[in-house]
């Protein structure tokens, strides 16, 4: 078994650190909290701690952290050495780490993790870019996180292949959950169906669109069977927008994750400025029902007992298109 360097003992972190002590490998362990399970207080000592050629993880934010990491890293290690980052950074920031350890002699394999907080005991699936020599000195590790089986890990490319596939897994993953909440609302708000977390449960078996997620999906209707306790705001960790944007320098169509996305932009707003607008324009345009910020309703043409004296072309010159002449459809 082999001895491997921490860096960021957090939720993932330290649980991967768990999981490689329980297949026999030793951990050091470094985080920046005094009040983390860290074997040592600094990056020398980390390194220090190490026999060559070292092997070390980096599981902090991505961005300015990762940078800092790594750049402080270059200066400490030696050539034969190899860093892994294994946290959501962006596949053109682990080109450039790369590239600016090279000359060093010092490898680098980039290393997309998926398996949140169920990873220590089911494993993390692990989608990794790099050399081949790279990757082979990390391989001890690797074998030891992912899950048992056949499947799990993937070397996919050169550096910056790993977190690329992982960024589109994450995409995946915004559109797979937007469609399993969008069917869950539906299903709430009628009442042909009486036990919805029932219909979501039955789902988990013999059907097409069986999942782990769908599996989560059913845990937390279990504890919150109309999840009246949370708020619907939903956060983006950064990789959907960056699926997105992969998206347009490619030219491919991706319109189920880029709505997802958008979707999780809407729920942040307590009252939607677009939506503002078209309550507005329809107003406008065919005298329809709006709404004001107080929540009273002021009838539009449309609304039942609108004033017969303003329904003139005159005053509203698109009522008579609402009733099926050419031009904007009714409801438009």
């Amino acid at each position: 078994m082999a001895t491997l360097g921490m860096i960021g003992l957090g939720r993932m972190g330290g649980n991967m650190a768990e999981r490689l002590r329980r297949g026999g490998h030793t951990v050091i362990g470094y985080d920046r909290s005094p009040d983390s399970a860290r074997e040592v207080d600094s990056l020398e000592g980390l390194v220090a701690k190490l026999e060559p050629p070292r092997v070390v993880w980096v599981m902090v934010p991505a961005g300015t952290p990762t940078y800092e990491t790594v750049d402080a890293l270059a200066e400490l290690l030696e050539p034969g050495d190899v860093v892994v980052d294994g946290g959501n950074s962006r596949y053109t920031d682990d080109q450039r780490h790369a590239a600016d350890l090279e000359p060093k002699g010092i490898g680098f394999v980039d290393c997309g993790v998926s398996g949140g907080v169920w990873g220590l005991t089911e494993g993390y699936a692990l989608m990794c870019g790099g050399e081949d020599e790279h990757v082979a000195t990390v391989q001890p590790f690797f074998d030891v996180l992912k899950p048992e089986g056949d499947s799990g890990f993937v070397h996919a490319g050169k550096v910056g292949a790993g977190h690329f596939a992982k960024m589109v897994h994450n995409g995946i993953e915004y559109g797979l959950m937007q469609a399993y909440a969008e069917g869950w609302e539906l299903m709430m708000a009628t009442d042909v169906v009486t036990d919805v977390p029932a219909v979501i449960a039955s789902w988990q078996k013999g059907t097409v669109i069986r999942s782990w997620l769908l599996d989560l999906m059913v845990n937390a209707l279990r504890e919150d069977d109309d999840l009246s306790a949370l708020r619907g705001y939903a956060e983006d960790s950064g990789e959907g927008r960056w699926t997105v944007e992969a998206a347009v320098d490619h030219a491919v169509p991706l319109p189920v994750i880029t709505a997802a996305l958008f979707a999780r932009f809407s729920s942040r707003q307590d009252d939607s400025p677009a939506m503002k607008m078209i309550a507005a324009l329809r107003n406008q345009f065919g005298g329809h029902a709006v709404t004001s910020s107080a929540g009273s309703v002021e009838k539009g043409a449309d609304s039942p007992g609108a004033d017969a004296g303003h329904d003139t072309e005159e005053h509203n010159p698109a009522h008579g298109r609402e009733r099926g002449e050419a031009g904007t459809p009714p409801g438009a």
